[in-house]
């Protein structure tokens, strides 16, 4: 299984997570599983927890469509969808 994670969106979702407090514990256990993934290769982690970033900026959306960036949440679906 090949999965393709870009450093960028994860940068970028770790940076709205920050920006916006949305969840402190997320962002850690995302920026953790970042770095594992770095050295195992398994994507496990990253996917999970970004699907949970992604619900997170929907919601966040809904209530303010400028708060997230619509790419932000494209390129995160990419991730959560493996």
């Amino acid at each position: 299984m090949s999965v393709k994670i870009s450093e960028k969106t994860i940068v970028s979702t770790l940076e709205k997570l920050e920006k916006l407090k949305l969840d402190e514990k997320l962002h850690s256990e995302l920026s953790w599983c970042w770095n594992s993934y770095l050295s195992d290769n398994n994507p496990v982690g990253v996917i999970a927890k970004s699907k949970l970033a992604l619900e997170l900026f929907k919601a966040k959306r809904e209530e303010n469509s400028r708060a997230v960036a619509k790419k932000l949440v494209d390129d995160l679906e990419k991730i959560a969808l493996n």
